[in-house]
């Protein structure tokens, strides 16, 4: 994208546009504007739900396999527009491009997914038992309200949305602010291929979050976020007893254990840390090395780490884009030379273009207390600390109290699982820097959420189960 041609609306609301108080949306490195967003009104909330509700008997009345045809349908237009929709990302979030596009194919493989967890959700379930036989019905919960951020501006929607619609629920979208023309994107892609009422949006400030929370028409929100923030979303909807799927920070641990391949971890963990930037809930944040390979692991990241070339997002020749916004490498900077003035040893990489988004890539020594460890790093910066005890190392993470990933690595698999299963994480990747799909359950534990998405179980988020037990 270039100049700010692009208006966007500030709701669609079954299939029809309403404008907005226009907003600009700046790149992160340049601050060029490329689109103006409208943002709603509150009260375009209550057309978006009403609409919702309107549509929700009928859709839910609609056959699984229709359900089905819809989302894969919505999954081929996003692979047709891979190329303007990863270019779009891209440009409002920073990331690489490479990366941008392969968001946008793995968004429709959520739309796939749900295609596939809508037939295999209408087959019935019988029980039974002397004397009686039990059936268990699948119910929507009704209208969703899909909470979204901007560093998944694509994929993390996908995901929400996919499953509700598959449940039979109509869904309303309210994007990050950040990254509205991406958001519009994605629903006018699903508009094309659902009756009215059963996909909307609406753009704008956090108060159109809350009134979505508060509507007595709204069944179920799902939200990702900080756990600060989620945490007023629980609140906020435990009032109305609205159902919660909520999907949080964390502090993703990576355990290399003593017998493990160094340059294998390696490439592993550049991978979950450098995805998105660093910006990512589950890029890798506290490196745990056994003590036995921490002088060698750290002669490999030093390598590593000046190789990595930041550079304009577009640039095929990019390792490292910008942060999203000044203030966020700010905050980056503010925690090295905090870790600086408490004796760690810091290694930084290249640096970037001109502008105060660009951070480079850094390694820091963390064996001595100080703030960088403590804290979600959220950006292209590893923290490393050697350890010797793996009870110690077990204990610290699951003392966090945030646990949505986590990475071991090891040529013992059987070792590698066994320390896996003790950390109380959602996902874990063994020898893995990429542990997600569409397939599986991600979510986490304590602090890092409330619910699952992706799998079957993403699926039963959005459905109430019936129980019909019938005597013979």
């Amino acid at each position: 994208m270039t100049a700010a041609t692009t208006t966007l609306p500030g709701a669609r609301i079954a299939g029809r546009t309403e404008p907005g108080e226009p907003h600009p949306v700046p790149r992160p490195d340049s601050g060029q504007v490329i689109a103006e967003a409208g943002w709603a009104g509150t009260d375009a909330v209550d057309r978006a739900v009403g609409a919702a509700r309107e549509a929700a008997a009928g859709w839910a009345a609609t056959p699984a396999r229709d359900r089905a045809a819809a989302l894969r349908a919505i999954a081929a237009d996003l692979r047709a527009e891979t190329e303007e929709l990863g270019a779009i990302v891209c440009a409002e979030t920073g990331k690489r491009l490479p990366e941008a596009q392969g968001e946008i194919g793995g968004s429709a493989k959520y739309f796939d997914w749900f295609a596939e967890a809508a037939a295999i959700a209408e087959i019935e379930s019988g029980r039974t038992a002397p004397g009686r036989r039990f059936q268990v019905r699948h119910h929507p919960v009704g209208v969703v309200a899909a909470l979204g951020t901007w560093n998944f501006p694509v994929s993390i929607p996908a995901r929400k949305v996919a499953a509700a619609i598959a449940a039979g629920c109509p869904a309303i979208l309210k994007a990050s602010e950040r990254t509205p023309v991406s958001a519009d994107r994605l629903v006018a892609i699903c508009e094309r291929h659902l009756p009215p009422g059963v996909i909307g949006a609406v753009m704008g400030g956090p108060e159109l979050a809350n009134a979505l929370i508060d509507h007595p028409d709204v069944a179920a929100v799902t939200f990702t976020g900080s756990t600060a923030i989620g945490r007023l979303v629980a609140e906020r909807a435990a009032r109305s007893f609205t159902r919660t799927v909520l999907e949080l920070g964390g502090k993703a641990p990576f355990i290399i254990r003593p017998d493990a391949d160094l340059a294998d971890a390696v490439e592993h963990l550049m991978v979950a840390k450098l995805r998105n930037n660093g910006e990512s809930c589950i890029a890798a944040n506290n490196v745990f090395v056994h003590s036995s390979l921490r002088e060698q692991l750290w002669d490999l990241l030093t390598e590593r780490i000046g190789a990595v070339r930041p550079g304009a997002p577009e640039d095929p020749e990019t390792d490292l884009g910008p942060m999203i916004d000044d203030a966020a490498a700010q905050r980056l900077r503010g925690l090295l030379a905090q870790a600086e003035a408490d004796g760690a040893e810091v290694v930084r990489g290249q640096d970037g273009p001109a502008g105060d988004a660009y951070l480079p890539a850094a390694l820091v020594a963390c064996d001595r207390p100080t703030q960088l460890w403590d804290e979600e790093v959220f950006g292209p910066v590893l923290a490393l600390r050697s350890y010797d005890d793996e009870d110690a190392v077990v204990a610290e993470v699951n003392g966090w109290g945030v646990g949505l990933a986590g990475y071991v690595c090891g040529t013992d698999l059987a070792a590698a699982e066994q320390l896996a299963e003790r950390l109380r994480v959602g996902i874990v990747g063994i020898n893995n820097g990429a542990p997600n799909t569409p397939e599986v359950p991600f979510g986490g534990f304590g602090g890092s959420g409330i619910g699952r998405e992706g799998g079957m179980s993403g699926y039963l988020e959005f459905v109430e189960e019936q129980t019909i037990a019938v005597a013979r």
